[in-house]
């Protein structure tokens, strides 16, 4: 089955948005459980002046302006960053294969992060919100000034 063009075009950048959403979320509960102990508390406590302590900052704060789409380029490559980090650190060391050592949700991660950090929000965020509506006001005075130029 081939979708017509014009049904990938529109849908395209909302998928985008709804994937980046979905995955803000789901990375949002993983600090949610350091830091705020919801919806399961963390199997051991973590310390905010640790590495632990600062992951879930980073998942928390980062998950979130990732959920609403505000400044998703450079905070989705931190966290691909430290997605990156939490793997070398934690997983790889107990083996090579990503399933076994239990790092391939941080790979994914990684890489979905990576992806958002090049691709952008999609249209459901403020970010392109933002970024329409300076690019409409500046249309708007153009348009007035030509308007004028012809009266």
């Amino acid at each position: 089955m081939r979708l017509p063009a014009s049904f990938i075009d529109t849908w395209k950048p909302r998928l985008l948005s709804v994937l980046r959403i979905v995955v803000a979320f789901l990375f949002m509960s993983h600090g949610m459980q350091k830091i705020l102990a919801f919806p399961a508390p963390a199997s051991h406590p973590v310390n905010l002046a640790s590495l632990g302590g600062v992951a879930g900052l980073l998942e928390l704060f980062g998950g979130a302006l990732l959920l609403v789409g505000l400044f998703t380029r450079p905070v989705a490559f931190i966290l691909s960053g430290e997605m990156a980090f939490a793997y070398f650190m934690a997983h790889a060391p107990q083996g090579f294969w990503p399933l076994l050592n239990r790092g391939e949700l941080a790979v994914a991660y990684c890489f979905l992060f990576l992806y958002f950090a090049i691709a952008g929000a999609g249209v459901w965020s403020i970010d392109w919100w933002w970024r329409h509506r300076a690019h409409d006001g500046r249309d708007r005075g153009v348009r007035t000034r030509v308007g004028m130029r012809g009266a």
